[in-house]
């Protein structure tokens, strides 16, 4: 009977310890099975035995370009797994996006991202210093409270910031701020909600207009209020939660009063070149 009673209490610690070497909590285990480390001034890569990858010194280089953006510089360096095959890749991430930034620093890389980007179909190096931009974002908000940065702006921060927009599947600007002339729009605090389900948008690709419309308004943030004010309002972000308080400390208005004003900005928004090419 006593052996049966530790027999039970040991299997809830048995699947925590699976869990944390080759399941959904991988991302925060101090033990690392399975992958080469290989340290570079600016980053620490993880290879998954298999994966043939040399070209670690250029994942290195995009660090600098991120932190100089953002005016801010990571706590720790930042952690890449590049995994070797799907089954594993999803096994180990809470996510099947190509890309899983998490707040401890640490980054994965599925094997279809490597893929796509061999085969010409995505730019590595954007897709990572747009993850990188999370990762460094998450870094100083901190673990406990990582959940309660606005999700709308650390993706508007990242693609903009990667000069995501017009790469890939993701509408540039004009393609963006044409959609948004056709009735196409999601309000920020509607994104990862379940309002964002009913929300009906006709555009190419659903998510990746989102995410384009969000850099957008942060572009016109910075263009309209200049980034020093903009680094402020995400630095207090990351001090405070109160988004519609840091708001109107920073910029003097409600928000929703701005993104009106956004969505008027860009309905009534005409591309120069587009005249030009009209007029000629």
């Amino acid at each position: 009977m006593k052996k049966t009673l530790i027999g039970i209490a040991l299997v809830p610690i048995v699947i925590i310890i699976y869990l944390f070497l080759f399941g959904k909590l991988f991302a925060y285990t101090p033990y690392i099975l399975g992958f080469t480390r290989h340290e570079s001034p600016n980053t620490v890569v993880y290879l998954q035995n298999g994966v043939d990858y040399s070209n670690l010194l250029k994942l290195d280089t995009l660090v600098f370009p991120v932190e100089k953006f953002h005016d801010l510089e990571f706590i720790k360096k930042p952690k890449l797994f590049i995994f070797r095959d799907s089954t594993t890749y999803i096994h180990h991430s809470i996510s099947k996006a190509r890309f899983c930034a998490f707040p401890n620093g640490r980054l994965f890389i599925s094997p279809w991202a490597m893929q796509e980007a061999t085969d010409g179909d995505i730019s590595l190096e954007i897709y990572l210093r747009h993850e990188l931009s999370h990762v460094l974002i998450l870094q100083h908000k901190g673990f406990l409270s990582a959940l309660k940065y606005p999700k709308w702006l650390l993706e508007g921060i990242a693609v903009y910031s990667s000069n995501q927009m017009g790469t890939s599947f993701y509408p540039s600007k004009i393609e963006t701020y044409n959609d948004i002339k056709q009735g196409n729009f999601i309000s920020p605090f509607d994104f990862k909600t379940k309002k964002e389900k009913q929300i009906s948008l006709n555009v190419k690709y659903r998510m990746t207009f989102m995410y384009s419309e969000f850099a957008c308004i942060v572009d016109y943030l910075i263009s309209k209020y200049g980034k020093e004010s903009f680094l402020t309002y995400m630095n207090k972000l990351i001090e405070e939660n109160n988004h519609e308080n840091v708001f109107k400390q920073v910029y003097g208005q409600d928000f929703d009063k701005f993104i009106l004003e956004f969505k008027n900005h860009a309905i009534e928004y005409e591309d120069i070149n587009t005249q030009n090419n009209n007029w000629l």
